[in-house]
């Protein structure tokens, strides 16, 4: 008798450490590796204890931000036999990603006294890098031996970042469909999710990050660039300079283009410096080595070399200085400790002149997310020894990279599949979806998995 299985090796029914794990009749697909943001050491790590040793035949990343690679090469250590698919782009910045991931740990160790940090080290990467195997989208791919094809996958464009994807994986009679992380409309560089028409398949497991996100009916992208647009104007006619902070992958390249796209358009001086720094250098590296070759509006465009940024002098200990009449976009996005934008903004958040714009999400424990809750003229704590008066002039805007609940509502309306896993998502947002699938759905079960539960389908 046949037996397919799913199992979420998730620390918890969240967003964060995403890992699940894919039986098919005595074929294991592991499908992402993650790291969680918001654990430290081995509890930052996926259930792997969950799955015996190298048992897996497969594992298939969707992309390649931290929750979803950050943990691949422990993957890979417990699954040594196991090949790696993943698109070309997310191989790319997953390996510069994962040797960043190298240094952080290192720095941790010592400061925050983790003796298991690094989880991995530069030379295990590289060795694990040879078991990476790249595939395109669309055309799909065995995990069979040539002459064999049991088990068929196949990548398509799930539009969230360069290289993200949703797998269809299907076997004998059954078809199995991961979302991965998703955005079906357009971005400003990258074009939106090119998904397949699905008909009634008998898995379908999607992501629910803006379950709770009650956007208001009248959002459009265009507003909240003009509305950005307009706000860096405000700080450079008062003598001031903008900080964007961004997330090194994505949300960096999307606001550059934005900003290319005011200077053409004179909303913006066209002279404008604009400065970038942290890990966000080389990712704009990784995907101006895509130009010609992904899904753009602007093919062929090179932000580096097409927009003339700065990149400061790595060889100072604040490589990025302040100048008036600047534009700063500095990772991260949530303004971690030791990273360059936490760093500059010890000079920056006191002048009443500069204007502080958030593009995206901010945890409420990290200090981009107290900032967004203070009010003018509270102290910020940045880390553990500076403190600094919010003086500046801070705004947020709706730039997010994941589809609106109302459009992950359709898609799965539409596919009608037979069994729904909701996931990546954190408990208000996964019982949003269940309540009002289920009511959409009658002939379908819904579920919410749970970490270690096996699910048949």
């Amino acid at each position: 008798m046949s037996s397919f299985t799913f199992q979420s090796l998730n620390l918890r029914a969240e967003i964060g450490g995403n890992s699940y794990a894919l039986n098919l009749d005595g074929n294991l697909i592991l499908l992402d590796a993650g790291m969680h943001p918001k654990e430290e050491g081995p509890n930052a790590l996926p259930r792997y204890q969950e799955l015996p040793y190298d048992s897996a035949d497969a594992i298939v990343i969707s992309h390649s931000h931290l929750d979803h690679i950050g943990t691949l090469p422990v993957a890979q250590r417990d699954h040594p036999s196991a090949p790696v698919y993943l698109t070309a782009p997310c191989a790319a910045l997953g390996e510069a990603l994962l040797h960043n991931s190298v240094n952080v740990m290192s720095s941790q160790r010592e400061e925050l006294g983790i003796p298991e940090y690094p989880l991995y080290h530069h030379r295990e990467i590289d060795y694990a890098r040879d078991q990476w195997m790249i595939r395109p989208y669309e055309k799909p791919f065995s995990l069979d031996p040539p002459g064999e094809s049991g088990t068929i996958l196949t990548f398509y464009d799930a539009g969230h970042i360069l290289g993200s994807a949703g797998v269809l994986i299907e076997k004998d009679d059954k078809t199995i469909f991961y979302t991965g992380d998703v955005h079906f409309k357009d971005h400003t560089l990258i074009k939106g999710a090119r998904f397949p028409e699905l008909h009634e398949p008998d898995l379908l497991i999607m992501e629910t990050t803006r379950g709770a996100d009650d956007r208001p009916t009248d959002y459009t992208r265009a507003d909240q660039e003009a509305r950005l647009a307009n706000c860096i104007r405000d700080a450079l006619e008062t003598g001031g300079s903008a900080l964007i902070p961004v997330f090194a992958i994505g949300k960096t390249q999307e606001v550059l283009t934005m900003l290319d796209n005011f200077k053409a358009e004179g909303l913006i001086p066209e002279h404008t410096p604009v400065f970038i720094g942290g890990l966000s250098t080389k990712m704009t590296m990784i995907y101006d080595s895509f130009a010609d070759s992904t899904r753009r509006h602007r093919p062929n465009f090179e932000i580096l070399r097409d927009m003339k940024v700065q990149t400061g002098n790595k060889r100072r200990r604040s490589p990025i200085e302040y100048k008036p009449g600047a534009i700063y976009c500095l990772s991260s996005g949530m303004m971690s400790e030791k990273t360059t934008s936490n760093i500059f903004a010890r000079s920056f958040l006191q002048n009443p002149a500069n204007s502080l714009l958030f593009v995206g999400y901010a945890d409420s424990a990290t200090p981009a997310g107290a900032i967004k809750a203070a009010s003018s003229g509270d102290v910020i704590r940045l880390d553990g020894s500076h403190k600094v008066q919010l003086n500046c002039v801070v705004n947020e805007f709706d730039f997010s990279g994941h589809a609106r609940r109302e459009e992950l509502m359709d898609f799965a309306v539409k596919a009608r599949p037979k069994k729904l896993l909701l996931v990546h998502g954190d408990p208000d947002a996964t019982e949003w979806f269940q309540s009002r699938l289920s009511k959409a759905l009658p002939e379908c079960e819904v579920i919410i998995p749970q970490p270690g539960v096996r699910i048949n389908f």
